[in-house]
């Protein structure tokens, strides 16, 4: 899987994160079978602009941690079949807000590297279709979540 990291952080993201963001992502991949050219983007920002993002695309005027920008969502696109192995699987666009990841982590008691997993195998479940609207939707979305960190050996 190709993931591509834009960093708007201002100095936060850490490599150990780069690192982490790039495996973590291989193994969810792995674990929901997607093909070798799946490619998603990352960008990590700080409060005021996770702020700006969740006021613009989900009306709430306020920081959140995570957001995801899945690419079929909006899309009635069939990709034809002798062109499908050719042409990158695009996920879409995740954006973590950094800020987030050290709050949440202190205020949950566990570690930076914990939370940021979370988040990350969170928004990734999202661009994949997962959802939590519905109860039983949220127990299989929580459940493959804490497969893949306990997986990775991100337990809480």
């Amino acid at each position: 899987m190709e993931l591509t990291i834009f960093d708007h952080s201002q100095g936060k993201l850490s490599e150990q994160q780069k690192a982490l963001a790039k495996d973590l992502l291989a193994k969810a991949a792995t674990k929901l079978n997607l093909p070798a050219n799946a490619e998603l983007s990352l960008t990590l920002v700080r409060n005021p602009e996770m702020k700006d993002l969740n006021r613009k695309y989900r009306g709430v005027d306020r920081a959140t941690d995570v957001i995801s920008f899945a690419i079929n969502d909006d899309q009635d696109f069939a990709v034809p079949a002798e062109l499908k192995d050719e042409l990158p699987m695009d996920l879409g666009d995740l954006f973590i807000s950094l800020d987030k990841v050290q709050e949440q982590a202190l205020f949950l008691g566990h570690s930076e590297e914990r939370e940021f997993g979370f988040l990350l195998v969170h928004g990734f479940l999202h661009l994949n279709g997962y959802d939590h609207e519905k109860p039983a939707d949220e127990a299989k979305m929580f459940k493959l979540q804490e497969e893949i960190l306990t997986a990775y050996g991100l337990t809480r």
